[in-house]
């Protein structure tokens, strides 16, 4: 684990479950869309958030 301060653990945290909010968030309304336009939008930004959350979760190794 990278050698973070307890203040910055903890913002980290907290960013990484906002980005999970997102990304739950952004896949069920990709499912409640019938236009796939739409569809695939939220799908893309799903995957960003997922990329973010990945990102964040690769500085507590």
């Amino acid at each position: 684990m990278a050698n973070l301060t307890s203040k910055e653990l903890s913002a980290l945290e907290d960013q990484i479950k906002s980005e999970q909010v997102l990304v739950k968030k952004y896949r069920a309304m990709a499912c409640l869309c019938s236009d796939m336009t739409t569809k695939t939008s939220f799908d893309s930004y799903a995957d960003k958030h997922q990329q973010h959350c990945d990102t964040l979760m690769g500085f507590l190794q």
